[in-house]
Protein backbone atom coordinates (compact mmCIF):
# COMPACT_ATOMS: atom_id res chain seq x y z
CA UNK A 1 0.00 0.00 0.00
CA UNK A 2 1.06 3.12 -1.01
CA UNK A 3 2.47 5.48 1.90
CA UNK A 4 -0.09 8.43 2.69
CA UNK A 5 1.49 12.13 3.08
CA UNK A 6 1.30 13.78 6.19
CA UNK A 7 0.43 17.00 6.64
CA UNK A 8 2.08 19.46 8.46
CA UNK A 9 0.69 21.14 11.50
CA UNK A 10 0.37 24.56 9.96
CA UNK A 11 -2.28 22.54 7.51
CA UNK A 12 -0.27 22.67 4.65
CA UNK A 13 1.18 19.39 3.06
CA UNK A 14 5.16 19.22 1.34
CA UNK A 15 4.48 18.42 -2.36
CA UNK A 16 5.56 19.77 -5.39
CA UNK A 17 2.74 20.13 -7.61
CA UNK A 18 -1.11 19.20 -8.37
CA UNK A 19 -3.65 19.44 -10.93
CA UNK A 20 -6.26 22.10 -11.25
CA UNK A 21 -9.91 21.48 -11.43
CA UNK A 22 -9.06 21.83 -15.20
CA UNK A 23 -6.47 19.04 -15.30
CA UNK A 24 -3.96 21.30 -15.85
CA UNK A 25 -0.30 21.05 -13.26
CA UNK A 26 -0.32 23.50 -10.85
CA UNK A 27 3.40 24.33 -9.12
CA UNK A 28 3.04 24.43 -5.85
CA UNK A 29 4.80 27.63 -3.87
CA UNK A 30 7.32 27.35 -1.06
CA UNK A 31 6.10 29.68 1.89
CA UNK A 32 7.38 30.45 4.99
CA UNK A 33 4.56 30.22 8.44
CA UNK A 34 2.97 33.70 7.73
CA UNK A 35 2.59 33.23 3.99
CA UNK A 36 0.70 29.81 4.54
CA UNK A 37 -1.43 31.06 7.22
CA UNK A 38 -2.54 34.13 4.90
CA UNK A 39 -3.67 31.73 2.29
CA UNK A 40 -5.55 29.55 4.63
CA UNK A 41 -7.60 33.00 5.60
CA UNK A 42 -8.21 33.89 2.42
CA UNK A 43 -9.08 30.09 1.38
CA UNK A 44 -11.65 30.02 4.35
CA UNK A 45 -12.77 33.32 3.46
CA UNK A 46 -13.36 32.83 -0.02
CA UNK A 47 -15.45 29.56 0.69
CA UNK A 48 -17.36 31.56 3.16
CA UNK A 49 -18.48 33.75 0.29
CA UNK A 50 -19.31 31.17 -1.79
CA UNK A 51 -16.14 31.00 -4.12
CA UNK A 52 -15.63 27.16 -3.39
CA UNK A 53 -13.66 26.48 -6.74
CA UNK A 54 -10.95 29.40 -6.77
CA UNK A 55 -10.58 28.09 -3.51
CA UNK A 56 -10.15 24.76 -4.25
CA UNK A 57 -7.66 26.37 -6.78
CA UNK A 58 -5.63 28.56 -4.26
CA UNK A 59 -5.50 25.43 -1.69
CA UNK A 60 -3.73 23.05 -4.71
CA UNK A 61 -1.52 26.50 -6.23
CA UNK A 62 0.01 26.86 -2.61
CA UNK A 63 0.12 23.51 -0.96
CA UNK A 64 -1.83 24.58 1.76
CA UNK A 65 -4.33 22.70 3.54
CA UNK A 66 -7.99 24.56 5.12
CA UNK A 67 -8.24 21.89 7.86
CA UNK A 68 -6.71 18.72 8.71
CA UNK A 69 -8.02 15.81 6.91
CA UNK A 70 -9.65 14.68 9.99
CA UNK A 71 -11.00 17.91 10.94
CA UNK A 72 -12.35 18.06 7.53
CA UNK A 73 -14.35 14.90 7.27
CA UNK A 74 -15.53 15.90 10.91
CA UNK A 75 -17.33 18.88 9.57
CA UNK A 76 -18.60 17.26 6.38
CA UNK A 77 -20.43 14.18 8.39
CA UNK A 78 -21.55 17.06 10.85
CA UNK A 79 -23.23 19.29 8.31
CA UNK A 80 -24.45 16.07 6.40
CA UNK A 81 -26.28 15.14 10.21
CA UNK A 82 -24.57 11.70 9.84
CA UNK A 83 -24.14 11.16 13.65
CA UNK A 84 -22.34 8.04 13.99
CA UNK A 85 -19.54 9.06 11.32
CA UNK A 86 -19.02 12.25 13.14
CA UNK A 87 -18.68 10.05 16.50
CA UNK A 88 -16.17 8.19 14.80
CA UNK A 89 -14.20 11.19 14.00
CA UNK A 90 -14.06 11.93 17.14
CA UNK A 91 -12.12 8.97 18.05
CA UNK A 92 -9.87 9.86 15.60
CA UNK A 93 -9.46 13.74 16.91
CA UNK A 94 -9.47 12.66 20.31
CA UNK A 95 -5.12 13.10 20.05
CA UNK A 96 -6.08 16.49 18.23
CA UNK A 97 -8.09 18.48 20.91
CA UNK A 98 -7.14 21.25 23.49
CA UNK A 99 -7.52 20.43 27.28
CA UNK A 100 -8.37 17.34 28.68
CA UNK A 101 -10.49 14.10 28.00
CA UNK A 102 -13.14 16.33 29.06
CA UNK A 103 -13.38 18.54 25.40
CA UNK A 104 -14.19 15.05 24.10
CA UNK A 105 -17.00 14.51 26.25
CA UNK A 106 -18.37 18.10 25.78
CA UNK A 107 -17.74 17.87 22.50
CA UNK A 108 -19.92 14.59 22.10
CA UNK A 109 -22.47 16.09 24.33
CA UNK A 110 -23.06 18.72 21.78
CA UNK A 111 -23.26 16.17 19.09
CA UNK A 112 -26.05 14.05 20.70
CA UNK A 113 -28.00 17.28 21.67
CA UNK A 114 -28.51 18.22 17.98
CA UNK A 115 -28.99 14.43 17.16
CA UNK A 116 -31.85 14.76 20.10
CA UNK A 117 -33.56 18.00 18.69
CA UNK A 118 -33.65 16.25 15.17
CA UNK A 119 -35.08 13.32 15.94
CA UNK A 120 -37.90 15.21 18.33
CA UNK A 121 -38.50 17.65 14.96
CA UNK A 122 -39.01 14.70 12.73
CA UNK A 123 -41.20 13.04 15.14
CA UNK A 124 -39.19 10.38 15.55
CA UNK A 125 -40.10 10.39 19.52
CA UNK A 126 -38.85 6.16 20.08
CA UNK A 127 -34.89 7.47 18.55
CA UNK A 128 -35.25 10.67 20.27
CA UNK A 129 -35.66 8.62 23.51
CA UNK A 130 -32.91 6.33 22.90
CA UNK A 131 -30.60 9.11 22.22
CA UNK A 132 -31.23 10.78 26.03
CA UNK A 133 -31.46 7.47 27.57
CA UNK A 134 -28.55 5.29 26.28
CA UNK A 135 -26.09 7.89 25.19
CA UNK A 136 -26.84 11.59 26.81
CA UNK A 137 -27.96 10.17 30.31
CA UNK A 138 -24.52 8.19 30.66
CA UNK A 139 -22.09 10.76 29.98
CA UNK A 140 -22.75 12.52 32.92
CA UNK A 141 -22.35 15.81 31.74
CA UNK A 142 -24.26 18.85 32.15
CA UNK A 143 -26.98 17.15 34.23
CA UNK A 144 -29.21 20.56 33.83
CA UNK A 145 -29.21 20.94 30.65
CA UNK A 146 -30.40 16.94 30.11
CA UNK A 147 -33.05 17.94 32.13
CA UNK A 148 -34.08 20.94 29.89
CA UNK A 149 -33.69 18.67 26.93
CA UNK A 150 -36.07 15.96 28.82
CA UNK A 151 -38.85 18.54 28.74
CA UNK A 152 -38.97 19.11 25.00
CA UNK A 153 -40.70 15.59 24.69
CA UNK A 154 -43.41 17.32 25.67
CA UNK A 155 -43.59 19.83 22.75
CA UNK A 156 -46.39 19.67 20.50
CA UNK A 157 -44.49 20.37 17.25
CA UNK A 158 -41.13 21.44 15.62
CA UNK A 159 -42.70 25.36 16.02
CA UNK A 160 -42.75 24.61 19.75
CA UNK A 161 -39.55 23.13 20.18
CA UNK A 162 -37.70 25.36 18.64
CA UNK A 163 -38.68 28.61 20.40
CA UNK A 164 -38.67 26.34 23.51
CA UNK A 165 -35.09 25.33 22.85
CA UNK A 166 -34.03 28.61 21.01
CA UNK A 167 -32.59 26.07 18.39
CA UNK A 168 -32.93 27.31 14.34
CA UNK A 169 -34.08 23.90 13.81
CA UNK A 170 -32.81 20.63 11.70
CA UNK A 171 -30.68 21.96 8.93
CA UNK A 172 -27.68 24.01 7.15
CA UNK A 173 -28.13 27.02 10.01
CA UNK A 174 -27.85 25.02 13.25
CA UNK A 175 -25.46 22.50 12.02
CA UNK A 176 -23.62 25.57 11.19
CA UNK A 177 -23.89 27.26 14.76
CA UNK A 178 -23.07 23.53 15.92
CA UNK A 179 -19.67 23.16 13.55
CA UNK A 180 -18.81 26.53 15.30
CA UNK A 181 -19.44 25.47 18.70
CA UNK A 182 -17.27 22.32 18.18
CA UNK A 183 -14.19 23.82 16.41
CA UNK A 184 -13.56 26.03 19.11
CA UNK A 185 -12.24 22.91 21.12
CA UNK A 186 -9.76 22.42 17.71
CA UNK A 187 -6.29 24.38 18.12
CA UNK A 188 -6.59 26.45 14.74
CA UNK A 189 -3.68 24.58 12.82
CA UNK A 190 -5.73 21.82 12.85
CA UNK A 191 -9.29 23.76 11.98
CA UNK A 192 -9.40 27.81 11.44
CA UNK A 193 -11.61 29.19 13.68
CA UNK A 194 -15.30 30.73 11.86
CA UNK A 195 -14.61 33.43 9.85
CA UNK A 196 -11.10 34.00 10.81
CA UNK A 197 -9.88 36.84 8.41
CA UNK A 198 -12.96 39.19 9.30
CA UNK A 199 -12.31 38.76 12.95
CA UNK A 200 -9.04 39.78 12.60
CA UNK A 201 -9.83 42.70 10.04
CA UNK A 202 -13.23 43.70 12.75
CA UNK A 203 -10.16 43.66 15.28
CA UNK A 204 -7.91 46.52 13.17
CA UNK A 205 -10.75 48.90 12.24
CA UNK A 206 -12.13 48.53 15.96
CA UNK A 207 -8.34 49.60 17.00
CA UNK A 208 -8.24 52.16 14.62
CA UNK A 209 -11.30 53.47 15.89
CA UNK A 210 -10.16 53.59 19.12
CA UNK A 211 -7.01 55.43 18.31
CA UNK A 212 -8.81 58.12 16.38
CA UNK A 213 -9.35 60.92 18.55
CA UNK A 214 -12.37 62.41 17.14
CA UNK A 215 -14.07 59.20 16.26
CA UNK A 216 -17.70 59.68 17.86
CA UNK A 217 -19.81 57.52 15.76
CA UNK A 218 -21.78 54.34 16.75
CA UNK A 219 -22.16 51.45 14.57
CA UNK A 220 -22.97 47.66 14.53
CA UNK A 221 -20.33 45.71 13.36
CA UNK A 222 -16.58 47.25 12.97
CA UNK A 223 -15.35 46.22 9.30
CA UNK A 224 -19.41 46.66 7.52
CA UNK A 225 -19.53 50.51 7.46
CA UNK A 226 -15.88 51.48 6.77
CA UNK A 227 -13.75 50.95 3.85
CA UNK A 228 -10.58 48.44 4.44
CA UNK A 229 -8.43 50.14 1.52
CA UNK A 230 -7.33 52.75 4.14
CA UNK A 231 -6.66 53.84 7.79
CA UNK A 232 -10.02 54.76 9.46
CA UNK A 233 -10.01 58.55 10.26
CA UNK A 234 -12.43 60.96 11.57
CA UNK A 235 -12.09 64.95 10.71
CA UNK A 236 -12.32 67.34 13.48
CA UNK A 237 -14.81 68.68 11.68
CA UNK A 238 -17.99 66.13 12.52
CA UNK A 239 -17.08 66.92 16.01
CA UNK A 240 -19.09 69.20 18.11
CA UNK A 241 -16.66 71.80 17.87
CA UNK A 242 -18.82 74.41 16.21
CA UNK A 243 -21.25 77.14 17.92
CA UNK A 244 -24.55 76.52 16.60
CA UNK A 245 -26.70 78.54 18.71
CA UNK A 246 -26.24 81.14 21.41
CA UNK A 247 -29.13 81.15 23.50
CA UNK A 248 -30.32 84.59 25.58
CA UNK A 249 -33.44 83.78 27.72
CA UNK A 250 -31.32 84.51 30.69
CA UNK A 251 -31.20 87.64 32.15
CA UNK A 252 -27.86 86.63 34.75
CA UNK A 253 -25.26 84.04 35.43
CA UNK A 254 -26.37 80.85 33.94
CA UNK A 255 -24.86 78.10 36.22
CA UNK A 256 -25.97 74.80 35.07
CA UNK A 257 -27.44 73.02 32.39
CA UNK A 258 -28.16 69.05 31.82
CA UNK A 259 -29.77 67.51 29.04
CA UNK A 260 -33.00 64.75 29.70
CA UNK A 261 -32.09 61.03 29.35
CA UNK A 262 -34.06 60.75 26.30
CA UNK A 263 -31.93 63.54 24.48
CA UNK A 264 -35.50 65.35 23.64
CA UNK A 265 -34.55 68.17 26.26
CA UNK A 266 -32.25 70.42 28.30
CA UNK A 267 -33.34 72.13 31.09
CA UNK A 268 -30.91 75.64 32.07
CA UNK A 269 -30.74 76.96 35.61
CA UNK A 270 -29.51 80.74 36.47
CA UNK A 271 -28.63 83.67 38.92
CA UNK A 272 -31.59 84.87 37.47
CA UNK A 273 -33.66 82.38 39.46
CA UNK A 274 -35.54 80.72 36.70
CA UNK A 275 -35.28 77.29 34.87
CA UNK A 276 -35.73 77.41 31.28
CA UNK A 277 -36.55 74.17 29.30
CA UNK A 278 -35.89 73.27 25.79
CA UNK A 279 -36.97 71.20 23.45
CA UNK A 280 -34.11 69.45 21.27
CA UNK A 281 -34.63 69.05 17.60
CA UNK A 282 -33.02 65.62 16.85
CA UNK A 283 -32.48 66.91 13.03
CA UNK A 284 -30.98 69.83 13.67
CA UNK A 285 -29.70 69.37 16.85
CA UNK A 286 -30.88 72.84 17.72
CA UNK A 287 -32.92 74.54 21.07
CA UNK A 288 -36.08 75.63 21.16
CA UNK A 289 -37.75 77.51 24.19
CA UNK A 290 -40.17 75.22 25.41
CA UNK A 291 -40.91 76.89 29.40
CA UNK A 292 -39.66 78.90 31.72
CA UNK A 293 -40.07 77.60 35.40
CA UNK A 294 -39.71 80.69 37.66
CA UNK A 295 -39.66 81.19 41.68
CA UNK A 296 -36.64 79.92 42.77
CA UNK A 297 -35.61 82.82 45.03
CA UNK A 298 -32.18 81.78 45.84
CA UNK A 299 -31.16 81.02 42.09
CA UNK A 300 -31.00 77.81 40.54
CA UNK A 301 -27.66 75.98 40.72
CA UNK A 302 -27.68 72.45 39.87
CA UNK A 303 -30.68 70.33 38.40
CA UNK A 304 -31.03 66.65 38.35
CA UNK A 305 -33.81 64.47 35.36
CA UNK A 306 -35.24 61.65 36.71
CA UNK A 307 -34.19 58.77 34.87
CA UNK A 308 -37.59 58.65 32.76
CA UNK A 309 -37.14 62.09 31.72
CA UNK A 310 -41.01 63.29 33.47
CA UNK A 311 -39.27 64.92 36.22
CA UNK A 312 -36.45 67.64 37.32
CA UNK A 313 -35.15 68.47 40.59
CA UNK A 314 -33.42 71.78 40.83
CA UNK A 315 -31.35 72.76 44.20
CA UNK A 316 -29.97 76.69 44.58
CA UNK A 317 -26.69 77.87 45.62
CA UNK A 318 -24.64 76.94 49.40
CA UNK A 319 -27.30 78.82 51.89
CA UNK A 320 -30.86 78.09 49.90
CA UNK A 321 -32.31 75.32 52.19
CA UNK A 322 -34.70 74.40 49.65
CA UNK A 323 -35.40 72.35 46.14
CA UNK A 324 -37.99 72.26 43.47
CA UNK A 325 -39.42 68.98 42.19
CA UNK A 326 -41.01 69.54 38.64
CA UNK A 327 -43.46 67.90 36.37
CA UNK A 328 -42.02 68.46 33.29
CA UNK A 329 -45.35 66.42 31.39
CA UNK A 330 -47.40 69.01 32.69
CA UNK A 331 -44.97 71.96 33.36
CA UNK A 332 -46.09 72.03 36.70
CA UNK A 333 -44.78 72.22 40.19
CA UNK A 334 -44.89 68.91 41.86
CA UNK A 335 -43.80 69.78 44.99
CA UNK A 336 -41.15 71.89 46.98
CA UNK A 337 -39.23 70.12 49.83
CA UNK A 338 -37.82 72.89 52.70
CA UNK A 339 -37.45 70.81 56.17
CA UNK A 340 -35.50 73.54 58.30
CA UNK A 341 -34.12 76.72 57.35
CA UNK A 342 -31.00 75.62 58.97
CA UNK A 343 -30.65 73.06 56.18
CA UNK A 344 -28.56 73.31 52.85
CA UNK A 345 -29.63 71.47 49.95
CA UNK A 346 -27.53 72.16 47.12
CA UNK A 347 -27.08 68.68 45.48
CA UNK A 348 -29.22 65.90 44.33
CA UNK A 349 -29.73 62.95 42.67
CA UNK A 350 -31.86 60.21 41.66
CA UNK A 351 -31.86 56.59 42.04
CA UNK A 352 -32.13 54.52 39.12
CA UNK A 353 -35.77 53.76 39.60
CA UNK A 354 -36.85 57.18 39.50
CA UNK A 355 -39.22 56.68 42.48
CA UNK A 356 -36.61 57.96 45.33
CA UNK A 357 -33.96 60.54 45.44
CA UNK A 358 -30.96 62.17 47.94
CA UNK A 359 -30.21 65.38 48.44
CA UNK A 360 -28.17 67.27 51.04
CA UNK A 361 -25.57 70.21 51.35
CA UNK A 362 -22.38 71.33 53.39
CA UNK A 363 -24.22 72.25 56.47
CA UNK A 364 -24.70 68.66 56.92
CA UNK A 365 -27.79 67.48 55.54
CA UNK A 366 -27.88 64.27 53.42
CA UNK A 367 -31.18 62.69 53.37
CA UNK A 368 -33.28 60.17 51.34
CA UNK A 369 -36.60 61.13 50.25
CA UNK A 370 -39.56 59.97 47.97
CA UNK A 371 -41.26 61.56 44.91
CA UNK A 372 -43.37 64.11 47.11
CA UNK A 373 -40.37 65.20 49.44
CA UNK A 374 -41.20 62.57 52.12
CA UNK A 375 -37.59 62.29 54.37
CA UNK A 376 -37.22 58.21 54.18
CA UNK A 377 -33.71 58.09 55.56
CA UNK A 378 -31.04 60.30 56.71
CA UNK A 379 -27.40 60.51 57.11
CA UNK A 380 -26.41 62.85 60.30
CA UNK A 381 -23.29 65.28 60.08
CA UNK A 382 -22.03 64.19 56.39
CA UNK A 383 -21.19 67.91 54.73
CA UNK A 384 -22.00 67.85 50.95
CA UNK A 385 -20.51 69.11 48.24
CA UNK A 386 -22.13 66.83 45.16
CA UNK A 387 -23.74 63.04 45.12
CA UNK A 388 -24.39 60.50 42.70
CA UNK A 389 -26.98 57.50 42.68
CA UNK A 390 -24.89 54.26 41.73
CA UNK A 391 -26.47 51.96 39.48
CA UNK A 392 -26.85 48.83 42.48
CA UNK A 393 -30.07 50.71 43.22
CA UNK A 394 -28.67 51.13 46.77
CA UNK A 395 -25.42 53.00 47.53
CA UNK A 396 -24.84 57.14 47.40
CA UNK A 397 -21.51 58.57 46.52
CA UNK A 398 -20.60 61.58 48.06
CA UNK A 399 -18.15 64.20 48.04
CA UNK A 400 -17.40 65.70 51.19
CA UNK A 401 -15.97 68.82 52.82
CA UNK A 402 -13.02 66.55 53.79
CA UNK A 403 -11.61 66.29 49.87
CA UNK A 404 -12.95 62.46 49.13
CA UNK A 405 -15.81 60.82 47.65
CA UNK A 406 -17.38 58.38 50.44
CA UNK A 407 -19.82 55.48 49.80
CA UNK A 408 -23.29 55.35 51.68
CA UNK A 409 -25.26 52.12 52.00
CA UNK A 410 -28.90 53.11 52.81
CA UNK A 411 -29.76 49.63 53.41
CA UNK A 412 -27.34 48.70 55.66
CA UNK A 413 -26.39 52.09 57.28
CA UNK A 414 -22.36 51.17 56.07
CA UNK A 415 -20.00 53.88 54.63
CA UNK A 416 -16.56 53.55 53.25
CA UNK A 417 -13.92 55.34 51.57
CA UNK A 418 -13.86 55.27 47.83
CA UNK A 419 -10.88 57.94 46.92
CA UNK A 420 -9.32 61.22 48.29
CA UNK A 421 -8.15 64.30 46.67
CA UNK A 422 -5.63 66.86 48.55
CA UNK A 423 -7.51 69.42 47.41
CA UNK A 424 -11.65 70.56 47.98
CA UNK A 425 -14.17 68.24 45.28
CA UNK A 426 -16.12 70.80 44.12
CA UNK A 427 -18.58 68.15 41.68
CA UNK A 428 -18.04 64.94 40.25
CA UNK A 429 -20.06 62.27 38.27
CA UNK A 430 -19.89 58.79 36.94
CA UNK A 431 -20.01 57.80 33.94
CA UNK A 432 -23.12 55.15 32.74
CA UNK A 433 -21.11 52.49 32.89
CA UNK A 434 -20.24 52.94 36.61
CA UNK A 435 -16.75 52.32 36.97
CA UNK A 436 -14.87 55.26 35.91
CA UNK A 437 -15.88 59.41 37.77
CA UNK A 438 -15.11 62.30 36.79
CA UNK A 439 -13.81 65.00 39.40
CA UNK A 440 -13.35 68.70 39.48
CA UNK A 441 -10.98 69.65 42.05
CA UNK A 442 -10.19 73.40 43.29
CA UNK A 443 -6.95 74.50 41.59
CA UNK A 444 -6.09 71.03 40.01
CA UNK A 445 -8.35 70.76 37.10
CA UNK A 446 -10.55 67.88 36.19
CA UNK A 447 -9.49 64.50 37.42
CA UNK A 448 -10.58 60.83 36.52
CA UNK A 449 -10.83 57.98 38.91
CA UNK A 450 -11.30 54.52 38.56
CA UNK A 451 -13.94 53.60 41.10
CA UNK A 452 -13.16 49.54 41.16
CA UNK A 453 -9.42 49.86 41.85
CA UNK A 454 -9.81 53.25 43.68
CA UNK A 455 -7.01 54.67 42.04
CA UNK A 456 -6.42 58.11 39.89
CA UNK A 457 -6.44 57.39 36.18
CA UNK A 458 -5.71 60.55 34.74
CA UNK A 459 -5.45 64.34 35.10
CA UNK A 460 -6.75 66.12 32.19
CA UNK A 461 -4.37 69.04 31.24
CA UNK A 462 -5.54 72.83 30.02
CA UNK A 463 -8.36 73.91 32.17
CA UNK A 464 -8.10 76.87 34.09
CA UNK A 465 -9.98 75.56 37.86
CA UNK A 466 -9.88 77.88 40.90
CA UNK A 467 -12.37 78.18 43.66
CA UNK A 468 -15.75 78.04 41.48
CA UNK A 469 -18.03 75.67 40.90
CA UNK A 470 -17.48 74.04 37.39
CA UNK A 471 -19.12 70.73 36.16
CA UNK A 472 -17.60 68.70 34.03
CA UNK A 473 -19.37 65.59 31.77
CA UNK A 474 -18.59 62.40 30.42
CA UNK A 475 -19.92 62.09 26.95
CA UNK A 476 -20.17 60.62 22.89
CA UNK A 477 -20.24 57.27 21.89
CA UNK A 478 -19.70 54.79 24.56
CA UNK A 479 -18.93 58.13 27.06
CA UNK A 480 -15.11 58.20 25.41
CA UNK A 481 -14.90 61.62 25.51
CA UNK A 482 -15.03 64.11 28.46
CA UNK A 483 -15.71 67.98 27.98
CA UNK A 484 -15.27 70.83 30.98
CA UNK A 485 -16.10 74.29 32.15
CA UNK A 486 -13.26 76.25 32.23
CA UNK A 487 -12.61 79.77 34.22
CA UNK A 488 -10.60 81.28 31.54
CA UNK A 489 -13.94 81.15 29.30
CA UNK A 490 -13.56 78.15 27.58
CA UNK A 491 -14.72 74.59 27.20
CA UNK A 492 -12.42 71.87 27.24
CA UNK A 493 -13.22 68.20 25.48
CA UNK A 494 -10.67 65.41 26.09
CA UNK A 495 -10.63 61.61 24.50
CA UNK A 496 -10.63 59.85 27.88
CA UNK A 497 -7.69 58.38 27.12
CA UNK A 498 -5.50 61.37 26.38
CA UNK A 499 -4.71 64.04 29.29
CA UNK A 500 -4.01 66.52 26.58
CA UNK A 501 -7.30 68.25 24.89
CA UNK A 502 -8.22 67.09 21.34
CA UNK A 503 -10.44 70.36 21.31
CA UNK A 504 -10.47 73.86 22.92
CA UNK A 505 -13.69 75.95 22.17
CA UNK A 506 -14.12 79.49 22.27
CA UNK A 507 -17.07 81.90 22.31
CA UNK A 508 -17.98 82.37 25.83
CA UNK A 509 -16.82 86.01 26.92
CA UNK A 510 -17.07 85.14 30.95
CA UNK A 511 -16.31 81.95 33.38
CA UNK A 512 -17.79 78.22 31.79
CA UNK A 513 -19.80 77.13 34.68
CA UNK A 514 -21.09 74.04 33.31
CA UNK A 515 -20.87 71.23 30.32
CA UNK A 516 -23.58 68.84 29.20
CA UNK A 517 -23.03 66.27 26.70
CA UNK A 518 -26.42 65.09 25.07
CA UNK A 519 -26.54 61.38 26.19
CA UNK A 520 -28.69 60.05 22.97
CA UNK A 521 -27.31 63.07 20.03
CA UNK A 522 -23.22 62.57 20.37
CA UNK A 523 -22.93 65.31 18.17
CA UNK A 524 -24.75 67.99 20.38
CA UNK A 525 -22.63 69.90 23.69
CA UNK A 526 -24.19 72.68 25.49
CA UNK A 527 -22.63 75.02 27.39
CA UNK A 528 -23.40 77.52 30.41
CA UNK A 529 -21.82 80.89 31.56
CA UNK A 530 -21.77 83.98 34.03
CA UNK A 531 -22.22 85.90 30.30
CA UNK A 532 -25.75 85.08 30.65
CA UNK A 533 -25.31 82.67 27.26
CA UNK A 534 -26.24 79.26 26.95
CA UNK A 535 -24.08 77.82 23.82
CA UNK A 536 -24.88 75.00 21.97
CA UNK A 537 -22.21 73.00 19.75
CA UNK A 538 -22.62 70.84 16.82
CA UNK A 539 -20.32 69.64 13.51
CA UNK A 540 -19.26 71.84 10.89
CA UNK A 541 -22.56 73.03 9.05
CA UNK A 542 -21.70 70.67 6.24
CA UNK A 543 -22.01 68.01 8.40
CA UNK A 544 -25.57 69.06 10.23
CA UNK A 545 -28.22 67.27 9.03
CA UNK A 546 -31.55 69.85 7.38
CA UNK A 547 -29.11 73.16 8.38
CA UNK A 548 -30.56 74.81 5.47
CA UNK A 549 -33.25 76.48 7.30
CA UNK A 550 -32.51 79.81 8.82
CA UNK A 551 -35.25 79.43 11.62
CA UNK A 552 -33.45 75.86 13.03
CA UNK A 553 -30.12 78.08 13.38
CA UNK A 554 -31.88 80.92 15.37
CA UNK A 555 -33.42 79.01 17.71
CA UNK A 556 -36.68 80.97 17.31
CA UNK A 557 -39.57 79.53 20.01
CA UNK A 558 -43.15 79.32 19.65
CA UNK A 559 -43.92 81.22 23.06
CA UNK A 560 -42.77 85.08 21.67
CA UNK A 561 -39.53 86.28 20.76
CA UNK A 562 -36.63 83.71 22.14
CA UNK A 563 -33.23 86.28 22.18
CA UNK A 564 -31.33 83.08 20.44
CA UNK A 565 -28.91 83.80 17.96
CA UNK A 566 -26.37 81.45 15.34
CA UNK A 567 -22.98 82.04 15.90
CA UNK A 568 -21.05 79.84 13.72
CA UNK A 569 -17.87 81.65 13.55
CA UNK A 570 -16.72 81.42 17.14
CA UNK A 571 -13.47 79.65 16.61
CA UNK A 572 -12.31 76.39 17.78
CA UNK A 573 -8.51 75.03 18.68
CA UNK A 574 -8.17 71.32 17.62
CA UNK A 575 -5.32 69.52 19.03
CA UNK A 576 -4.35 66.43 17.77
Amino acid sequence: MQQQQQPASNGCSEHNGTSSPDGEEVQTKIMDRTNQDIVRLIGQHLKTVGLNRTAELLMQESGCRLDHPAAAKFRQHVMDGDWVKADNDLNELKSLLEGTSQSLVEMKFLLLEQKYLEYLEDSRAFDALHVLRNELTPLGHNTSRVHQLTSYMMCSGGEELQKRAGWEGKGVKSRSQLMDKLQSFLPPSIMLPPRRLYSLLDQAVTLQKQNCPYHNTKCEGSADYVSLLSDHHCSSEQFPCETTQVLNDHCDEVWFCRFSPDGLKLATGSKDTSVIIWDVDPETLTCTHRKTLEGHSYGVAYLSWSPDSAHLIACGPEDCPELWIWNIDSEELRVKVSHSPEDSLTSCSWHRDGNKFVTGGIRGQFYQCDLEGNVLDSWEGVRVNSLWCRSDGKTVLAADTHHRVRAYNFDDLTDYNVLQEDHPVMAFSVNAADKLALLNVATQGVHLWDLQDKCLVRKFQGVTQGHFTIHSCFGGVNQNFVASGSEDNRVYVWHVKREKPIAVLAGHTRTVNCVAWNPVYHSMLASVSDDFTVRIWGPAEKYRNNFNSTANLNGNSGEGSSNSTSNGSAWYHMVS
